[in-house]
């Protein structure tokens, strides 16, 4: 059975690509950039960069009937694995129980050359409802 697309109200896409797509209990969460409330891409300082790619997966799993507790697995690419520790303890301050799994890969360019991107996918139960 496909997926179903998740697009929360407002979003903008640049490309053919949905936000998110549901598929049974899983959300899987397209790669977010760090982009600020006017559509432009975030310069500031990595953990602000950081927080914006997580509010935006945070946004998308809401849309979904989710919260961030439902996120199972979190990917990170970094354009600069020098900005870890920062990056990490961005992502620490924003989760406050459950963690999920987590990679952060070194990548050698992202797109519109942004420093940080992060996907994710979350489990729901299969009507978009947090489980437990």
């Amino acid at each position: 059975m496909p997926g179903r697309p998740v697009i929360p109200p407002g979003a903008a896409v640049a490309g053919p690509y949905s936000p998110a797509v549901q598929a049974g209990r899983f959300l899987f969460i397209s790669g977010q950039l760090p982009v600020l409330a006017s559509g432009e891409l975030s310069t500031g300082p990595i953990e602000e960069q950081t927080r914006l790619c997580l509010e935006r997966i945070s946004t998308i799993v809401q849309a979904a009937g989710g919260s961030v507790r439902d996120l199972v697995k979190v990917t990170i690419y970094l354009t600069d694995m020098e900005q870890f520790a920062a990056v990490n303890e961005a992502y620490a301050s924003f989760f406050t129980d459950a963690l999920p799994a987590r990679a952060c890969i070194e990548v050698r360019r992202l797109p519109n050359d942004a420093h940080l991107e992060i996907e994710a996918v979350a489990h729901l139960d299969p009507q978009g409802q947090p489980l437990g």
